[in-house]
Order: structure tokens, then C-alpha cells, then sequence
């Protein structure tokens, strides 16, 4: 197979395109809002990966905004990693995919965007967001997906998350927002809480048609669908009252998150697996939580 770097070169560039549109809403954002705080800005950090035997492996953009009038924490990561897979990615990957060939040839390429929104006001819901494409000189796939993960949930809020993501899907037919949608209510699930982490949204993973220039559209769109499904709903809660209770649901809901992404997210074990700047892997943890 060969190494598709025009398609590698255009999957990093996407990515960092559509970082860029959001971490620019984001900021506007925190303009719109007003009050005697300065609004919040994303503070930039590059990332850089070593192999084993300290040559350069990719990196990336690290951009965490902290302490801002609509956000408490929020990070937008983008990063393009190569490099050879160890004995227990190996495994892991040759079993979830059917692979064979991974320990003679073991080496990847990966590029993504990696988002995760923690709010200041408890009524406004925290949010996810990933996508990404993986290379292996034996095959190619894209994944991802959004989830909404409101602490005090809005009927109308889930909704109108989940009408702009299948929105979006349709373009690409009619199938596949309820198989997404399904996936992502199997994936966002935490066993040890018989619960889900949020009201869901939509996931895919190892998604290879045959057909790169179609399923890197529908990896676009998957991206693309973000900001008009979780703008409207920051902008609709971010000025609503809130105490003392709220703000207890919000710390209380984000111990669950946080358990979730540390003992179940497969990005987060990939990360750490593969060596990533740690930092980075763990920009999705909040700033504060609590458990009861």
C-alpha cells in the first residue's frame, strides 16, 4: 500500500483549518459575553513527540484557554505523529482490525483535532469533540465523532445537538446518523455508573470505505457540524442565573467525566501508549470536580 502522503498532507491541513475556525469562535465568544473580566484567550504551546531513539516523531498545536468569562477550561489540540507502534499497540490494533503484518511492519501515521469544553456557568453543557485520520502500511481509517455532556440537561438542548449532527450525516445518506448515533451511546458509556457520560451525540471508528475522498468528506462534515450544534446552546445559556446547587451538579458531573476519560477513552490510552506529550492527552480533564 502505498505511503498517500497528498492524503496525509491534506487530512493534517484540514485539521488544523478547522481548529482554527473554532478556537476563533471560541475567542468571540468570550468577546460577546461582556463583563469586568478580560475576555479569555487561548494560550498556544507546540507539542513534540520523540521515538524511542530520540528522532522526531510529529507534535503539534496545544491551545487551553483557562479561566475566561464563558469558559472555565477548554483545549483544541491538533497533532500529526508517525512512528512505529509498540508491542501492545500492535496487538491491540492487529485484533480490533483483523490485521496480519503489524509486527513485520509496524510503523503509523496519525493526524487529528482533539477538543474538550469545560463552562463556567453549570447550565451551559460541557462538549467533546475528535477527529482523525490513522495510517499503517496496512490500511488507512477515519473516526470520531461529538457528545454533548450537560450537567443540568435541556430537552430543546439535545435536540437541536442532534438535528445539526444528523444534518450533517445526510449528506452523505440517510444511514448513517442512527448507526453513529448508536455507536456513540454504546462508546460513551461508563459500566462501573450504568450510566452514559452525557446525552450522546455521534462516533465512528475504523471507517474505511475503499473510498478515501468520500470518507474524508465525511470525516469534514463530522467536523464541520460542530460549531452550529454547540454555538447556539453556549450563547442560549451562557448569561442564565446560577447558585450554589448548579454549580455542585457541574463538579459532581465532571468526576464522572473525568472517570470515563481515564479508564475507558481509547484516545487518551493511545496517547500515553504512544509516548504523546501527556500534557496533552490530558487537556480533556477539568478543572475542578468533586465526587460525592
Amino acid at each position: 500500500m502505498s505511503d498517500m502522503l497528498n492524503e496525509k498532507t491534506r487530512a493534517s491541513a484540514w485539521f488544523r483549518e478547522l481548529r482554527n475556525e473554532i478556537v476563533t469562535a471560541f475567542e468571540g465568544l468570550e468577546d460577546a459575553f461582556g463583563g469586568d473580566e478580560p475576555a479569555g484567550r487561548f494560550e498556544i504551546t507546540e507539542t513534540t513527540r520523540q521515538s524511542d531513539d530520540g528522532s522526531d516523531a510529529g507534535g503539534g498545536l496545544m491551545s487551553v484557554m483557562r479561566g475566561g468569562r464563558v469558559f472555565e477550561k477548554v483545549g483544541v489540540n491538533i497533532s500529526t505523529v508517525y512512528g512505529t507502534l509498540g508491542i501492545r499497540a500492535q496487538a491491540a490494533m492487529a485484533a480490533r482490525k483483523g490485521l496480519e503484518g503489524m509486527a513485520e511492519d509496524p510503523r503509523f501515521w496519525a493526524a487529528g483535532i482533539s477538543l474538550v469544553a469545560h463552562m463556567q456557568n453549570p447550565h451551559s453543557p460541557a462538549v467533546h469533540m475528535n477527529t482523525r485520520m490513522f495510517w499503517t502500511p496496512h490500511g488507512w481509517w477515519f473516526g470520531g465523532g461529538s457528545d454533548l455532556n450537560p450537567c443540568i440537561e435541556y430537552a430543546e438542548d439535545t435536540a437541536h445537538f442532534h438535528s445539526v449532527q444528523k444534518e450533517h450525516c445526510d449528506k452523505h445518506g440517510t444511514e448513517h446518523y442512527q448507526r453513529l448515533k448508536d455507536w456513540a451511546d454504546e462508546y460513551f458509556y461508563i459500566p462501573h455508573r450504568n450510566r452514559a457520560r452525557g446525552v450522546g451525540g455521534i462516533f465512528l471508528d475504523d471507517h474505511n470505505t475503499g473510498d478515501w475522498e468520500a470518507d474524508f468528506g465525511f470525516i469534514q462534515d463530522i467536523g464541520r457540524a460542530f460549531l452550529p450544534a454547540f454555538v447556539p446552546l453556549t450563547e442560549k445559556r451562557m448569561a442564565q442565573p446560577w447558585g450554589e446547587v448548579e454549580k455542585d451538579k457541574q463538579l459532581v458531573h465532571r468526576g464522572l467525566y473525568a472517570e470515563y476519560n481515564l479508564v475507558y477513552d481509547r484516545g487518551t490510552k493511545f496517547g500515553l501508549e504512544t509516548g504523546h506529550d501527556a500534557n496533552a492527552v490530558l487537556m480533556s480533564l477539568p478543572p475542578m470536580a468533586k465526587w460525592v
